[in-house]
């Protein structure tokens, strides 16, 4: 029984279709890996139950030349013994030639019944070979099946290691895309731009104080000029004159009211 349940997991082990497995699979590099570990321990089993099988067809076989050798050396026997018989029976000895004759017969009886254990072994001898070669079959279909489940769990790491490494290339290039708005150099870009943007802003602001500060100078100036002229006028001084500008402009109406 237990070679029957070996045999038969030959059988459904090399006829396994691997794809259609793996499809079914959730985890196939898993699968794979029991895949190969069952495949190794059932191909151990099956080679002791084959080398048990042909060790017994070996027996078989060694019996039945035994056999065929037993009924050649009873043959053997018997044409000797025929011959002693006639020798003593042309010598006139009947008592002699009597027993040698029933020695033949014992002999002749013997040669045939191993001749027939032979010829009854015969049948069992080319079914256990049979049996054997088609276990051997077996066990060839299931080492290719090996094969092809290593390489294939080799192809599956490989394409697993490149499959990965691919998306951490990917995950790389995206970083450092500058045209792409979530990447880090984008944010680092824009976060310059608002720096930039804001020293600008800065610097338009001082600018503007300045020239106020210097409008007010001006103003602070002149009137000091007429507060000067003022006092000299009050004085009885003539005032110095001072340039007149292109902006400086007098309503001379004002004067034309004195």
């Amino acid at each position: 029984m237990a070679k029957q349940s070996i045999f038969g997991r030959i059988a459904q082990l090399a006829k396994a279709n691997i794809n259609a497995l793996l499809d079914q699979a959730e985890d196939p590099q898993k699968m794979l890996d029991q895949m190969v570990r069952d495949y190794k321990s059932n191909i151990i089993e099956a080679q002791g139950a084959v080398a048990q099988t042909i060790g017994n067809l070996r027996m078989l076989e060694d019996d039945y030349n035994e056999d065929i050798k037993a009924a050649q050396d009873w043959g053997s026997k018997a044409l000797a013994a025929s011959r002693k018989a006639d020798e003593f029976r042309t010598a006139g000895n009947a008592a002699d030639a009597q027993k040698f004759d029933n020695l033949a017969k014992v002999a002749l009886q013997r040669q045939i019944t191993a001749e027939n254990e032979a010829r009854a072994a015969e049948p069992n001898i080319a079914a256990q070979n049979d049996v054997v070669d088609k276990l051997k079959t077996g066990l060839t279909q299931m080492e290719g099946k090996l094969n092809e489940l290593a390489n294939k769990r080799n192809e599956l790491i490989a394409r697993s290691k490149t499959a990965a490494a691919q998306t951490q290339v990917n995950d790389a290039l995206k970083s450092i895309d500058i045209m792409d708005p979530t990447s880090e150099v984008s944010r680092f870009e824009e976060k310059i731009r608002r720096e930039e943007a804001k020293v600008r802003g800065q610097n338009e602001l001082a600018a503007s104080s300045l020239d106020a500060q210097f409008n007010s100078l001006e103003d602070l100036g002149e009137q000091t000029e007429v507060e000067a002229r003022l006092a000299a006028l009050k004085a009885g001084r003539s005032p110095a004159p001072a340039a007149i500008t292109a902006t400086d402009h007098v309503d001379e109406t004002e004067f034309d009211k004195l």
